[in-house]
């Protein structure tokens, strides 16, 4: 058996890992890079796997950097199925398709206004390309082995990341290989907590924040701040989300503090055609997450869902005080830049950051000061206030991976560590080490590494 990291290996983005075995290979996730210019460079390379023996592909989830690349991997030759669970199945048809969508408009618009080399402009893939891949998506239970032949089995367990996330337990020659894929917060918002696993004889797992402890203030209280302080200028407040679970989350607070009246009487809405349908989607999978059928329809009555392009257009250019939450949720692209186009230049608004902001994102650079923020072949000037809110995030901490690993009955061989920055990657290592006495390396990207 041999791994081969090609993403998601000393960076958080583009998350694919190859394994081969018995003459076969299967990619655990397929996702986009995103963030930095050199690591999107590689989304338009190809990938060093012969596609025509590619086996299987096997989803941890459905976020963009575990599923992104699908539509190119099919594109280029992959004939079979992509494995996951039934959420992620759903939500992963929705996230294609508005990625598909995206690359399509942000290819006609730098064509339109001419800011790009290229000549023209073309998009890494279009929507017919994502419904492609989504033909080939087979959603499964979790908590079941299923077989891919007679000596290979896999098997999904919740990691409590967003709905429908997955560890993925592969059991192969009676070895067991564990992928953490992206792990969740012991005590989530509204989702069902990660499950234990006790055994794995090689455990490959995350470490987005492998040398950090999460605050544990009340996000509630933070969140109500912000909305009174914009509503106390006259401003609006603009909240770049994504809209797999940092969405819901943050309707399901705001339901919370309608409920209770707190909440000054202004409008509030959710203006994302994927985050509206993915928050359809949550609603309609009531066994994946803790929400009753009451917290839902106060969900519902508390933030208006805005898909049609003419509706959005509206709430842009209406320059009474709001709460807008707009994709996306790095700023990479979506309705957000449409709001920010209008408001970012007035000390009125405020823009809240609710998410990890990968180097090299617009989001990254609000946060770290910088005085104007290019979009749409401009710059604009950041006069909006900007404030963070860390507590919302959907990746375990560093004590929240420690109790999960602690659960393990016996240390795997070797445990792979991936899906950081360097500094928390290594990090990670030299706590698993120093605490537990695991054997473990980071891993790097495109070195094999041979399993006995």
């Amino acid at each position: 058996m041999k791994l081969t990291f090609f993403g998601g290996a000393e960076t958080v983005t583009g998350s694919k890992i190859l394994i081969e075995v018995n003459y076969k290979k299967i990619l655990i996730d397929c996702g986009l890079f995103q963030g930095l210019k050199e690591l999107r460079k590689k989304n338009w390379e190809a990938l060093p796997i012969d596609l025509n023996n590619l086996t299987s592909v096997i989803l941890t989830h459905a976020h963009l950097d575990h599923s992104g690349y699908l539509p190119l991997l099919v594109k280029n030759g992959y004939k079979g199925f992509i494995y996951c669970t039934k959420p992620t199945r759903d939500l992963t048809e929705v996230i294609l398709l508005d990625s598909g969508k995206i690359h399509e408009e942000d290819a006609k618009r730098a064509n339109k206004y001419h800011y790009t080399k290229h000549k023209p402009a073309k998009p890494l893939y279009n929507i017919q390309d994502a419904k492609d891949a989504i033909q080939k998506l087979k959603g499964f239970d979790f908590d079941k082995w299923f077989p891919i032949d007679e000596n290979i089995l896999f098997k999904f367990v919740n990691s409590g990341h967003i709905l429908g996330s997955a560890f993925v337990l592969l059991k192969i020659n009676e070895k067991i290989i564990v992928f953490s894929g992206d792990i969740g917060r012991k005590h989530p918002i509204i989702l069902n907590p990660y499950k234990y696993i006790t055994h794995a004889d090689y455990l490959v797992v995350e470490s987005t924040y492998g040398n950090r402890v999460h605050p544990t203030s009340t996000i509630k209280s933070k969140l109500l701040k912000y909305i009174n302080h914009t509503y106390s200028k006259g401003g609006s407040l603009i909240i770049p989300t994504f809209s797999v679970e940092r969405a819901q989350e943050i309707i399901y607070i705001l339901s919370v503090l309608k409920q209770e009246q707190q909440l000054p009487k202004i409008p509030i809405y959710l203006d994302s055609p994927m985050g509206v349908n993915a928050t359809n989607i949550y609603y309609s999978h009531k066994n994946h997450h803790n929400l009753s059928e009451q917290t839902i329809q106060n969900m519902q009555s508390t933030v208006q869902l805005i898909s049609e392009v003419q509706a959005s257009r509206t709430i842009v250019n209406d320059e009474s005080p709001k709460i807008v939450l707009a994709g996306s949720g790095m700023l990479t692209g979506g309705r957000v830049l449409h709001y920010l186009n209008k408001m970012i230049e007035d000390q009125k608004n405020s823009i809240l950051i609710v998410g990890f902001q990968a180097d090299g994102t617009r989001g990254r650079a609000l946060l770290s000061g910088d005085s104007e923020l290019k979009f749409f072949g401009k710059y604009h000037k950041i006069k909006a206030e900007v404030f963070k809110i860390n507590e919302f995030s959907g990746h375990a901490d560093q004590s929240e991976l420690l109790d999960w690993l602690q659960h393990f009955k016996t240390p795997p061989l070797l445990t792979f560590i991936n899906h950081g920055e360097p500094h928390q990657s290594q990090a990670l290592k030299t706590k698993l080490k120093t605490t537990l006495n695991w054997k473990c390396t980071v891993a790097k990207m495109n070195e094999v590494y041979y399993l006995n």
